[in-house]
């Protein structure tokens, strides 16, 4: 084993040990507790050089080392591998999410297996609309001057809206939209939606083409054009259990009811196949930087279309939290896809 080698070993010793008993470590234990091959000498030599290269730190005089937020960031990209979900996790995961009924129960139920299964808060993002394409539009007349507009998306999301007209409309006028609009956006990115329709009121009878403007205009206003993005938050009760972890929790929790705030973190692993994770000063937001959050986008049809994750202490197993939020991405693709 080389010296770097074998302080990675020391590394990796530390870090798991602070994270099983939040205390700080010292070269004895280091030596009685794992077989690292060395005296307790070369341990603490090994410690030295890892605390002048930023990686642990002495909280204070005499006490032993804690990783920081560079160590743990190190240990997390030499992990070998995360840690296999157990049987009994994967039934519960399974157990959580088959029985949904719609996509808002979907994600209630994702969100609650995953705070249930790390015990730290629990984040999952609705599918973009950005992201989804259009499986159907309805357009169901409420009267002969008013129309509720329904837009269903492959990604299970329902969104609809009550327009009101500007001069009566007959049913077989609002068969004959519904069909034209339709056949332009079936089966297409919403964010194409601009681009099919924008042409569509030149297109139709002129006495129809009141009646298209203004159902174009709250399809693209309402629907595309406004940050559509939402998220569900769950296990918040479970940042009390970490209290040491977190020298003030009240910025913690102030950061977690932004929702702009969720989605940025979030929108790192939409763009990546991989789970992403941040580290403490890593994070922008200056309140989060006593936190660590791990997500993972879920996919449909090869495509990211939202994410999932966790926010928890610094202090918290990254293996099996990874496998984890990978774990409840991949389930919520697979059900979101079979529906």
């Amino acid at each position: 084993m080389s010296v770097e080698e074998r302080k990675l070993a020391v590394l990796r010793a530390i870090v798991e040990d602070f994270i099983s008993t939040s205390e700080p470590v010292g070269s004895k234990m280091l030596s009685e507790r794992h077989n690292l091959g060395v005296s307790p000498a070369t341990i603490r030599n090994d410690m030295a050089a890892l605390e002048e290269e930023g990686l642990i730190a002495q909280p204070h005089t005499s006490a032993g080392r804690v990783p920081t937020d560079a160590g743990y960031r190190l240990f997390v990209d030499r992990l070998a591998s995360v840690k296999p979900l157990s049987a009994a996790e994967k039934r519960a995961i399974s157990a959580f999410l088959d029985n949904a009924v719609d996509l808002d129960d979907v994600l209630h139920r994702a969100v609650r297996a995953l705070a249930q299964l790390t015990r730290n808060v629990a984040v999952v993002q609705y599918p973009s609309l950005t992201r989804s394409k259009v499986r159907h539009i309805e357009i169901v007349p409420l009267s002969t001057t008013r129309l509720m507009l329904v837009v269903i998306t492959d990604t299970g999301r329902v969104e609809q809206r009550v327009v009101e007209l500007p001069s009566p409309v007959t049913d077989e006028a609002v068969a004959t939209l519904r069909t034209t609009i339709n056949s332009r956006l079936r089966d297409r990115l919403l964010s194409e939606a601009p681009i099919l329709l924008g042409e569509l009121p030149g297109e139709v009878p002129s006495e129809l083409r009141a009646l298209v403007s203004t159902l174009v205009t709250i399809l693209l206003e309402t629907l595309i054009e406004q940050n559509s993005d939402r998220v569900l938050l769950g296990g918040t009760a479970n940042l009390t259990e970490h209290g040491l972890d977190f020298p003030a929790i009240r910025p913690v929790l102030e950061a977690l009811e932004e929702q702009v705030v969720l989605l940025r973190l979030l929108d790192r692993s939409i763009s990546s196949s991989n789970v992403v994770v941040q580290i403490g000063n890593e994070h922008t937001y200056e309140s989060l930087q006593t936190t660590s959050v791990i997500t993972s986008g879920y996919r449909l049809g090869g495509a990211s279309v939202g994410a999932v994750g966790v926010l928890g202490p610094r202090r918290m197993d990254y293996a099996q939290t990874m496998a984890r939020v990978a774990a409840v991405a991949q389930y919520l693709g697979e059900i979101l896809a079979e529906r």
